[in-house]
């Protein structure tokens, strides 16, 4: 926990404290990663399809083809990938539980939603059940820095029954939720129209699709799944005035990860007009697979925000989005002492992709 924050004149070590000192460096609050898939840290560079269907068959195949203790050694490699960007909380979605181990072993701080799919509305049940394994075997790993959540992937792998039963499951227990949420065109074409790539391969599997005549965010409105009391919907990139105003009445955060939008020619999110609205937004990275590495910095400038504009998002705004800027985003008394030290003026110009001198996670140093 930070005792006091000040100039040493005002602000003395401690007798018998140990003592670092950067000069010329800025000490920050650390960063907050909104989104990130730390299982498949080992799959950069590894998937060069850009039509964003391919892509995803070519992940499913390279999942398919990783150990379960490959996946481990991926996300505690992406751990310290985050800690040497400076980044102290992540917010993590995956399928093996990779992360939450990974998470708990390091003594990492972050919130890891365990994804679940299931398109098929036959299947709901037999998803539901893997997914209530799943807490339960990932449960006891859980701490004061380390949350579990679910994830009902995304409308084009998730069946209404199943977005309903995760949804009083989550409630039921008090989890958070995250949700993949209009990313893209072809997303939208299918809850919309009932068309498009993914309703063409649904129909290829024998799956039904139904034309829901509204946008993605309106239907899982409709669902009550961004009504949760704590839900993050990531990348939000489809989304229209009218859409943007139903996330704000729900009172939702969003994970904006413009790197990986992109990379997948998604399009940009309208990050103005989401804080415009009162929406809380914090930066993401996505897998290194869409944006080949865990630097924060640059997604706040592929976003188009420098200095202290890039900061407060990469910090405190990320920690509100998540529900945690009691406790961390800001180096304030009393505050946990998350903390990343980088070797220039932060605020001065667009940094790039800076690699933290040191950081620190609840007081322990963790990197440098």
């Amino acid at each position: 926990m930070i005792a006091a924050v000040g100039p040493e004149s005002l602000v003395p070590a401690p007798p018998g404290a140990r003592q670092l000192e950067f000069p010329g460096a800025s000490v920050v609050p650390g960063l907050v990663n909104t989104h990130t898939h730390l299982e498949l840290t080992h799959l950069a560079g590894k998937n060069p399809e850009r039509d964003f269907t391919a892509w995803i068959r070519t992940i499913r195949a390279l999942k398919d083809a990783t150990t379960p203790e490959e996946f481990v050694r991926a996300a505690e490699q992406g751990v310290r990938d985050a800690w040497a960007a400076g980044v102290t909380c992540v917010a993590d979605t995956g399928s093996t539980g990779a992360a939450m181990a990974a998470l708990h072993r390091l003594g990492a701080r972050g919130i890891v939603y365990q994804e679940v799919f299931g398109p098929d509305p036959a299947q709901a049940r037999a998803s539901l059940v893997e997914l209530e394994q799943a807490l339960a075997r990932l449960g006891p790993l859980t701490s004061g820095r380390l949350r579990l959540g679910v994830s009902p992937h995304a409308p084009y792998t998730v069946s209404e029954p199943l977005y309903r039963a995760v949804d009083e499951l989550a409630r039921s227990l008090g989890l958070p939720v995250a949700v993949h949420l209009a990313e893209s065109r072809a997303e939208t074409e299918l809850v919309r129209e009932g068309a498009g790539p993914f309703a063409a391969a649904l129909r290829a599997r024998g799956i039904p699709v139904v034309a829901r005549g509204v946008s993605p965010v309106e239907y899982l409105l409709r669902l009550g799944v961004l009504e949760s009391g704590d839900c993050l919907c990531i990348h939000c990139v489809q989304v229209e005035p009218a859409d943007v105003a139903l996330l704000r009445i729900a009172g939702v955060a969003v994970a904006h990860c413009p790197r990986s939008n992109q990379t997948h020619a998604h399009g940009t999110a309208p990050l103005a007009a989401l804080r415009g609205a009162g929406v809380r937004v914090g930066l993401g990275t996505d897998s290194v697979v869409s944006a080949g590495d865990a630097s924060l910095w640059a997604e706040a400038a592929a976003a188009g925000l420098e200095g202290e504009e890039a900061l407060r998002m990469l910090t405190i705004e990320g920690a509100r989005a998540l529900g945690l800027d009691a406790d961390i985003g800001s180096l304030d008394v009393g505050k946990q002492a998350d903390l990343a030290v980088f070797g220039e003026p932060l605020t001065a110009r667009p940094p790039g992709r800076p690699t933290a001198a040191l950081t620190v996670v609840a007081g322990r140093v963790v990197h440098g």
